[in-house]
């Protein structure tokens, strides 16, 4: 239950496959069928490109319109502010994220409205036995 990906600079790593996750990429499988490109090109005999990428990815934002702003970045923001509004430790986001280092994390580190309030509640809590 690991997917295996090549990032940039061939940096691979191995990320947890969740069922959900499984059963979509199954079906997206069901279309091409290629045995060694998850996202492959029309023949199947390479990956996609990212040309194609940024335009499949360019329809898809224009059908829901979300707008030019919004970015394949945008989408990486957002799920590591997720993990860390659940909690998730800020080593597990790099690892996730694929960062060699922990400093390049600490940008998705900003405090987010759910954060602010957690942070509130914490101070509180915290402040309120002293006086």
């Amino acid at each position: 239950m690991l997917l295996r990906i090549i990032g940039k600079r061939n940096k691979e790593r191995a990320l947890p496959l969740t069922e959900p996750t499984l059963t979509m990429l199954r079906e997206v499988w069901k279309i091409h069928r290629s045995r060694q490109w998850l996202f492959s090109n029309r023949k199947g005999t390479d990956h996609l490109s990212s040309r194609m990428a940024r335009r499949a990815f360019n329809g898809a934002r224009d059908a829901c319109d979300f707008g030019d702003r919004f970015t394949p970045h945008t989408l990486r923001h957002s799920f590591a502010t997720k993990l860390l509004e659940k909690g998730v430790d800020l080593r597990l986001v790099q690892i996730l994220l694929g960062h060699s280092s922990i400093r390049s994390t600490e940008i998705y580190t900003h405090l987010s409205e759910p954060l602010r309030r957690d942070l509130r509640q914490l101070l509180g809590d915290f402040f309120a036995g002293l006086f």
